[in-house]
């Protein structure tokens, strides 16, 4: 019989600034170009998944508008991969894809899977949030007509559904963004539960709101762009995106000496 796995201590909360965001965005490219293949791969698991969500959708308006929104919210689990990209550089270790899949595996037994299953129920509820508000404000026979004309965002009321799905989808992205931007790296390398590692998450991003918000806009931004060139802009994007996130993770929590 196995002993129990020791819980690693909590770490600390740092101050972060833009000059620091600054510098992880550089470490990010860094490790991108040094493993760019990595990058490319688990992108393009993260690309095919959404098409897939897509096609599913196709002919219906209403679907296709909230899985075009909704979707960003998966891409910080999509990250895992990347993160031990970074992991491994950072401690200078040998990238071998045997290994790095194999992590990826074996979180399967760990915590990150919970928030996975967070993740998902999270873009459920917002699939359904956003039929409610194109019911209500277009009406509930546009949610069936697959002959609708784009058109019709034109108008007042298509621009100010517009408008309250947009800002009800930054919410709950900057809400997700909060509960998972430095859980899922520190549970990829600490034993640590879920549910504290959300907490921390959340304490980090309120101790350095401004920063934050200012990383949260920016993969916001770079995604939407990416997204436009039929998710192609994602094979650059989303690795930087990943790595950067694991190298603000370091910069914001740290273990007093």
């Amino acid at each position: 019989m196995q002993d129990s796995i020791e819980a690693s201590p909590l770490p600390e909360i740092g101050r972060l600034t833009v000059g620091e965001l600054i510098s992880a965005l550089k470490a990010g490219w860094f490790d991108f170009k040094a493993a760019p293949l990595f990058g490319m791969f688990f992108t393009a698991v993260y690309v095919l998944g959404g098409c897939s969500l897509i096609a599913l959708g196709a002919g219906t308006v209403a679907w296709t508008l909230a899985v075009s929104l909704g979707f960003p919210l998966v891409g910080p689990f999509a990250a895992v991969g990347l993160y031990e990209v970074s992991r491994k550089l950072e401690r200078q270790e040998p990238l071998i894809w045997r290994d790095i899949l194999g992590v990826v595996v074996r979180e399967r037994t760990r915590q990150i899977p919970w928030i996975g299953a967070i993740v998902v129920i999270y873009f459920l509820i917002w699939t359904l949030l956003s039929h409610m508000i194109f019911a209500l404000m277009l009406g509930p026979s546009a949610l069936f007509n697959f002959t609708i004309s784009f058109d019709l965002f034109l108008t007042p009321r298509g621009l100010m559904m517009v408008g309250v799905e947009l800002t009800l989808g930054a919410i709950m992205a900057f809400i997700l963004f909060s509960i998972t931007v430095v859980s899922l790296p520190l549970l990829l390398e600490k034993e640590i539960d879920f549910v504290t590692a959300m907490i921390l998450s959340v304490r980090t991003v309120r101790a350095n709101l401004f920063v934050m918000l200012i990383w949260a806009a920016t993969i916001a931004g770079l995604i939407f762009v990416a997204m436009i060139p039929f998710l192609l802009g994602l094979f650059a994007v989303l690795p930087i995106l990943g790595h950067t996130t694991w190298h603000l993770y370091r910069r914001a929590l740290y273990y007093p000496v």
